[in-house]
């Protein structure tokens, strides 16, 4: 305020970190308020959980069901949010105009994207908590280190990430919407997340490896499960879906 009593303007953005964490908090918010997301990044896969370490439906292999699921199951809850969750929420905000709405904002295109990632790791810090206090719960014994399980984590978060963006941003929302719990599906059954992966034939056997699903969920099994050390084959895998979807979802992103 000046000397005479009078307000002085001073327009102009919020600084950036704080539109950024402002926008991942409202992303965060909206995406634990819609029932259908609760439902693929909660509710399914705790189901799963509990039902196939109770009843014996699925022939884990030697020892507790819990051990051989658990780590699927993180990995199932890194898609759904990431991948399956994200490209829904996108896909329909593309539709609605809400994207491109908020790209004439000051807010950049990269910091709304930002956002967005961020949103979805706190929504995944969330589904590990409750997975691992639901699994040592039936049992489950978890082995190795931490941080081979966090780069798992984050590789196959941004490996799931950029093909849900790539998704969102080149195809209709309803198509979007399709496709995105079609392969949700596939991936639960073919990617090793509650049917062990030598229960198909050995040429599927080599393709599935190969998928970002069969690559998280081995990868935390073999470190959770097997006390294994940090499993680079499966970490390459990952980077490589990574960058490739990534930079296809940069330069192929259409936001309206």
């Amino acid at each position: 305020m000046t000397a005479t009593g009078t307000y002085t303007p001073k327009p102009g953005a919020a600084p950036l970190t704080r539109m950024i964490a402002a926008q991942a908090a409202l992303e965060t918010k909206m995406l634990l308020r819609n029932g259908e997301q609760l439902l693929l990044t909660v509710i399914i896969p705790t189901l799963l959980l509990v039902l196939f370490s109770t009843v014996d439906v699925v022939d884990t292999g030697e020892g507790e069901a819990v051990d051989f699921l658990a780590p699927g199951v993180l990995a199932l809850a890194v898609m759904s949010t990431a991948f399956t969750g994200q490209a829904i929420a996108t896909g329909f905000e593309r539709r609605y105009g809400v994207l491109k709405r908020l790209a004439s904002s000051p807010l950049p295109r990269w910091g709304l994207m930002t956002a967005k990632t961020l949103s979805v790791l706190v929504t995944e810090v969330l589904q590990v908590v409750l997975v691992a206090v639901i699994a040592l719960a039936l049992g489950w014994s978890p082995q190795g280190g931490p941080v081979s399980v966090f780069l798992l984590l984050v590789l196959g978060t941004a490996a799931f990430s950029g093909l849900g963006l790539l998704m969102a941003g080149t195809l209709k929302a309803e198509a979007t919407l399709a496709a995105a719990n079609l392969v949700f599906l596939l991936l639960l059954v073919g990617g090793g997340v509650v049917v062990p992966p030598d229960r198909f034939p050995d040429a599927a056997q080599d393709v599935l490896g190969l998928l970002p699903i069969s690559a998280l969920s081995e990868g935390l099994r073999d470190v959770l499960q097997h006390g294994a050390g940090t499993p680079w084959g499966n970490l390459a895998i990952l980077t490589v879906w990574a960058v490739a979807g990534l930079a296809a979802a940069g330069k192929f992103f259409r936001w309206e």
